[in-house]
């Protein structure tokens, strides 16, 4: 999966929104909160959160060495660093994007949540 189809995946979530809050740093948002880091264009790694916990979300780490690291600020909040076109699959790379959208969602006051998954 390249850096486009995964922004247009992420873009394709309820919700789901580009912003630029920091010069280049692409991340895509639900309600006000990132799911999504995609960085610069770049990039070949996108940022979400792999777990609640650091521990939990240090399962990455062991089964992708290399591939997968913790999210340099974040990543004691369970968010993670995964490359694009290493050994993660496609499938594990959207699996993991829909995991951090939910986590993300499920933080939003009920008024802040999209329709389509409230």
């Amino acid at each position: 999966m390249d850096r486009a189809e995964l922004l247009a995946y992420c873009l394709a979530k309820p919700g789901a929104w580009l912003d630029q809050p920091w010069d280049e740093e692409v991340v895509v948002k639900v309600g006000r909160k990132i799911f999504a880091f995609l960085g610069p264009e770049s990039t070949d790694r996108v940022g979400v959160k792999c777990g609640p916990t650091r521990e939990l979300a240090d399962e990455w780490l062991h089964r992708f060495p290399g591939d997968a690291v913790a999210s340099s600020h974040i990543g004691r909040f369970g968010w993670n660093s995964l490359r694009l076109a290493g050994a993660i699959d496609d499938d594990e790379l959207r699996e993991a994007v829909d995991a951090s959208y939910e986590a993300v969602v499920a933080k939003l006051p009920r008024r802040e949540r999209p329709a389509a998954v409230a």
